[in-house]
């Protein structure tokens, strides 16, 4: 599991660029568990291997507390938010200290004036890139429903966009973020990454940024669609419930089943409706173009993955997780009550630093 995070200023509540200063002190206790990302004003965390959700939870936890503290002894705090709820003070953050960066801003240019975004990625072990290429065929039409249950990001630089996931529509803008194609094969999928790089639209085509990949360097397949979440819980939950789709695309691949091959307009269409109206609205079934409520889909959903996710143990987890957001909805819905009940962006970004790293000493 990958989350990224903004690294916020206790007064301005801005973002803030310290990136490389962070991860350098946090590395010292999580080795290579920390990473820049694309600005300044954020990091990465990352958690080992883990099998089971339990695992999962304790790790993460580390990995946030470890990051909170490296950014509090650099006097600024840990945001789990999709966007930026207020600007830093400089407005567009300093670029990270990557060639990948400097050659996306190259290549991107003003696209990316706006391109500070935080997301969560969720890997999961697969035998073979083959069957990553033919799994993703069948995680296609629920990416907008991973969407809408994790948005949190209805802020962006002191203005509320009527979003519920306002980094979906940053993503959207982008010729290569979003969907992945649908392959028949890894050959058909390799041939497809390398034709768009060669139109400049993707920097590599051995890493592109489709929400679902072969990790180039990983034996997983890594589902990227999703805003990062501030609660801790609301992170392994959504990753219960990927992993048990991942499984149950897995044993219909073995059994020769190509999987639905929605148009990708009805497809991107869906993503639109996911990012706008989150949990608390209706989304788009990208198969059949139904427009049916959030709570609708993810039951669905769950009687789809409902054997896998027994045979891991994690139904109660994921119960659980849509017990929650029925009560008391996603990130963005918490974001706008709390806003509703006190309409102040700084203390908003107190409350989200806060939920970051409940439970850690310190964390405001």
């Amino acid at each position: 599991m990958e989350e990224e995070y903004f690294l916020v200023h206790p007064d301005t509540h801005g973002m803030t660029a310290a990136g490389d200063r962070v991860v350098a002190r946090a590395s010292g206790l999580l080795g290579d568990q920390v990473a820049g990302e694309f600005s300044q004003g954020q990091v990465e965390g990352r958690t080992a291997p883990c099998s089971t959700m339990d695992e999962l939870r304790t790790d993460l936890r580390r990995v946030r507390a470890g990051l909170a503290a490296a950014a509090r002894a650099e006097g600024l705090r840990l945001c789990a938010s999709g966007t930026p709820v207020l600007d830093g003070p400089a407005g567009r953050a300093e670029l990270g200290d990557h060639p990948r960066y400097r050659d996306g801003a190259r290549q991107y240019r003003s696209m990316l004036d706006d391109f500070a975004i935080c997301a969560a990625h969720t890997h999961v072990h697969l035998p073979d890139r083959e069957t990553a290429v033919l799994v993703g065929n069948h995680l296609r039409p629920w990416l907008p429903l991973f969407i809408a249950m994790s948005a949190n990001s209805p802020y962006h630089r002191g203005q509320d966009t009527g979003y519920a996931s306002w980094r979906s529509v940053i993503r959207g803008r982008f010729p290569c973020l979003g969907p992945p194609p649908y392959a028949r094969s890894l050959a058909e999928w390799e041939e497809l990454a390398s034709a768009i790089a060669a139109t400049e639209a993707m920097l590599e085509p051995g890493m592109p940024f489709w929400d679902v990949r072969p990790n180039p360097r990983l034996p997983t397949v890594e589902i990227r669609t999703m805003d990062v979440p501030a609660d801790l819980d609301d992170t392994v939950a959504l990753t219960a419930l990927i992993r048990a789709l991942v499984l149950t695309a897995a044993d219909r691949v073995a059994d020769g089943d190509p999987g639905p091959r929605p148009p990708v307009e009805l497809l991107r269409a869906a993503y639109w409706r996911a990012g706008r109206d989150g949990w608390s609205g209706s989304g788009v079934d990208a198969v059949t173009g139904e427009v049916l409520p959030s709570g609708v889909q993810a039951r669905r959903l769950l009687a789809l993955v409902r054997p896998a996710l027994r045979a891991q143990g994690d139904e109660d987890e994921a119960m659980a997780f849509l017990s929650r957001l029925d009560r008391r909805g996603t990130g963005a819905d918490r974001q706008r009550a709390r806003m509703a009940a006190d309409p102040h962006l700084g203390r908003l970004v107190e409350s989200l630093v806060a939920e970051t790293c409940a439970g850690e000493p310190g964390a405001r």
